[in-house]
């Protein structure tokens, strides 16, 4: 299966005109995920393979990463009302570890042991699990969330970076950059009102955010580079079952557990981010990762925080400020303009 590209006749430019008019005719509050959600199912009905199972499994899969992930960051908002930051990572990490064993138990998965594997797996568990979870439930509980999405969303530039040089199957062009940009673009006119720093506090805190863009970036690549023969159950059961011992131990030392809160809401946060929001997501994201181009795959990253927004009004009562939709829409042209050498590819076709 090739990237997940914009690729189709030229009838894709009318096919988009028709979401963004449609989503224009919905309430304010209804047609910004209306067309996330149309977006996604355009990139995913625009892949050259016929319509078959593996299709719909691409699908599904990128359908769950845009709007799970999305959901994220007001559970783990949610949960640290009650618990300490690395605690509540790490018993995330810890729920999600059973799960996914008991999953390679019944399905027979193998768990490789060589030299590429091992090298793989302490990638994981140091610079896309442990360390990068700790600094961004630390992180939130002091920079503000839309600060924190617009430092977060440095992911795709380092992604693309990583992929050029290790990657010489999916190298940087100048559809991808501008793509990133325009998309990064709309995330500042989003969440611009939000950018303050109140404290040394927020300046680290934001540190640890740009460095886990960074540590995730190359961790993602690397599993493209020589994760192909693992199963995503078995590389995120060992990352995430190692890294949820490493955070409760880490908890223990340097968190106070005097004011730990077991209520609904904390409760429900773990389970969640453990369930759905480990086992479920990560699965998909790094099942998807073989079968997509990682540049492509980390323009996620731009629709999770607008997903982020809209729910945080639906669940909070948070104000939706009008430039939401603004910005949504630079995302959008932005992610377009990403998959942009592909549909140049074809429009020149039909036109020769």
């Amino acid at each position: 299966m090739g990237a997940l590209v914009l690729q189709g006749s030229t009838n894709n430019i009318a096919d988009i005109q028709h979401l963004i008019n449609f989503s224009n005719s919905l309430p304010h509050s209804h047609n910004l995920l209306t067309l996330q959600a149309a977006f996604c199912q355009h990139v995913m009905n625009s892949t050259e393979a016929p319509l078959n199972s593996e299709r719909i499994k691409i699908y599904l899969a990128f359908a769950t990463a845009c709007f799970v992930w999305g959901s994220t960051w007001l559970a783990i908002k949610i949960g640290l009302s009650g618990v300490p930051p690395l605690l509540g990572a790490g018993l995330r990490f810890a729920i999600a570890g059973v799960i996914l064993w008991l999953i390679i138990k019944v399905q027979r998965i193998e768990i490789p042991m060589t030299a590429d594997a091992k090298k793989m797996y302490g990638v994981l568990i140091f610079l896309s699990y442990s360390i990068p979870f700790a600094f961004i439930y630390w992180a939130e509980q002091y920079v503000p969330t839309g600060l924190a999405s617009i430092l977060f969303a440095a992911y795709p530039f380092w992604v693309g970076i990583f992929s050029h040089v290790m990657l010489k199957e999916e190298p940087l062009n100048v559809f991808k950059v501008a793509g990133i940009g325009l998309a990064f673009a709309g995330l500042v006119v989003i969440f611009a009102g939000d950018v303050h720093v109140a404290d040394a506090r927020t300046l680290l805190g934001m540190a640890m955010v740009v460095a886990t863009t960074i540590m995730q970036a190359y961790s993602l690549v690397l599993v493209k580079k020589i994760g192909h023969n693992i199963s995503p159950f078995a590389f995120n059961f060992v990352g995430m079952s190692a890294s949820a011992v490493i955070l409760v131990a880490m908890s223990f030392v340097l968190e106070s557990h005097a004011s730990v809160v077991w209520d609904a809401a904390s409760i429900g946060s773990i389970v969640y981010l453990g369930t759905i929001g480990s086992v479920v997501v990560f699965a998909a994201y790094f099942w998807l990762l073989k079968r997509v181009q990682a540049v492509y795959l980390s323009l996620i990253s731009f629709i999770t925080p607008i997903v982020a927004v809209v729910l945080g009004s639906a669940v909070l009562a948070e104000s939706l400020d009008p430039n939401v939709f603004v910005g949504a829409a630079f995302v959008l042209v932005g992610l377009l303009v990403a998959n942009g050498k592909q549909v140049y590819g074809r429009l020149s076709e039909a036109f020769e």
